[in-house]
């Protein structure tokens, strides 16, 4: 049997359940995001906008929304991959991690809720100025640190997949290691806003590469176990995701020529999003061929994970598309990253179809499963063009109701496009997650699917 290069080895014993457990983190995390966004995109749908009064409440919910569907979403699912790449070496200690975690997204979930959030809006981490969630937000902070730190001890690099796993658990440590010297060179008399924004600005476009690393992977990782047979090196393959990492390795010397306070520490930043993320390029591509030139999936078990492909690759291409019509600080921005950010979920979307089995738990092969990620990818699609639409006629992002000022037609069109493909969004979002529910708390496989290439092409 041919070795697969870009899927992982199943995880064992320990491992298993402790990947289960972090994938258990995520799918609740993107339950609760759920939750608050469809009171998100009620608020800015025109004609519905006016019956909810709370302004306030809008910008809690976006601000606790965004933290749990990216920042602890995706720091989960990460989790899910560096532990299925490395071995255990301490249970009881990956338990504590894990626990922590939990516990502080849990008060996450439940910050909006509690009281007035005093809400800030800064890029990468927008904070409520509440103890709960600040408490949340740092008690998982330090669980994720102490993944950070025991996968960078004991994670594998062998195979192409493991090396491209790897490589992002570097890349998340020097974001880590970017926010913590952010902290130490604040200069006095930050606070509010400008102090978050400047504290993780640094860090948080770290991390993007991370994100963009994981993306790569799981395209790959997707178009092989569905049947795409890649014609690709293992030496190349790893020299390709080592190109990937080299953007990150500039981080340390921004630092060092730049004060974190001055326009060209900001500047440079942007400027190393903007070029680095070139340095996917050559792996996309070659993903993307890989997929287009496989051959139609017929096994319905399959279905879901390459239909998550093909919807993880439209949406990720439209943000970057997107991304070069910015001009101003309109909606064109949120539609941007949301292409970006959904492109991300919708591959963590697809392996998590993948491992289900493979964690222990029931396989989804439903029809439901197969079509969810054209649902979820095809709201997404309509809300981000709705949101380029209404940003080309000037609406401003981060507002809601009487304050977007919708007051001509194609403005009041493109808001329209854009809270229905929310809506569709949000029921494709809340089929997954039923659908992995229904599989985590089904009875149990008893051994782990195998992880080899499908029978019938």
């Amino acid at each position: 049997m041919k070795q697969l290069l870009f899927v992982l080895p199943d995880p064992q014993d320990h491992a298993r359940a402790l990947a289960a457990g972090w994938l258990k983190l995520g799918i609740f995390a993107l339950l609760a995001a759920g939750i608050l966004s469809l009171l998100l995109v009620l608020s800015r749908t025109p004609g519905v906008q006016e019956i909810i009064p709370w302004l306030d409440f809008f910008h809690t919910a976006l601000v606790v929304h965004v933290v749990l569907s990216v920042v602890i979403w995706f720091s989960a699912f990460a989790g899910v991959l560096w532990v299925a790449n490395s071995r255990v070496r301490q249970p009881l200690w990956d338990k504590s991690i894990l626990a922590t975690a939990a516990v502080g997204a849990g008060l996450v979930a439940l910050s909006p809720f509690v009281g007035n959030g005093n809400p800030l809006l800064n890029n990468y981490v927008p904070i409520l100025q509440q103890p709960l969630f600040l408490w949340g937000l740092g008690i998982f902070g330090v669980g994720f640190a102490g993944l950070i730190i025991r996968s960078l001890m004991v994670a594998e690099w062998r195979t192409p997949a493991e090396t491209g796993v790897y490589a992002s658990i570097v890349m998340t440590a020097v974001a880590l290691l970017a926010l913590l010297a952010s902290g130490v060179e604040m200069p006095a008399g930050y606070s509010g806003q400008a102090f978050y924004e400047l504290l993780f600005w640094g860090s948080g476009h770290t991390l993007q590469f991370a994100h963009s690393l994981l993306l790569m992977v799981a395209w790959l990782w997707l178009a092989e176990a569905t049947g795409a047979s890649i014609r690709l090196a293992p030496l190349p393959a790893k020299a390709l995701f080592g190109l990937m990492l080299l953007p990150v390795l500039a981080v340390p010397f921004i630092y060092l020529q730049f004060g974190l306070a001055s326009a060209e520490h900001r500047t440079a930043f942007t400027h190393l999003m903007k070029f680095g993320g070139l340095t996917a390029l050559p792996l996309g591509i070659l993903a993307v061929y890989y997929v287009l030139t496989a051959n139609r999936v017929r096994e319905a078990g399959l279905r879901p994970q390459r239909n998550a492909l093909y919807a993880s690759i439209v949406l990720f291409a439209a943000g970057g598309v997107i991304g070069f019509l910015i001009h101003g600080a309109n909606v064109v921005i949120p539609a941007h990253y949301h292409g970006s950010i959904v492109g991300v979920t919708l591959a963590f979307m697809g392996l998590t179809y993948y491992l289900l089995p493979r964690l222990g738990f029931q396989p989804v092969v439903s029809k439901w499963a197969a079509w969810q990620p054209f649902v979820y990818g095809c709201g997404q699609l309509l809300h981000i063009l709705g949101l380029a639409w209404s940003g080309g006629y000037g609406v401003q992002r981060k507002t809601a109701g009487a304050a977007q000022g919708l007051h001509d037609l194609p403005q009041i069109l493109g808001m329209g496009m854009m809270g229905l493909g929310g809506l569709i969004a949000i029921i494709g979002g809340g089929i997954f997650v039923v659908v992995v529910l229904r599989a985590l708390y089904a009875r149990p496989t008893a051994t782990p699917a195998g992880n080899g290439p499908p029978a019938a092409q």
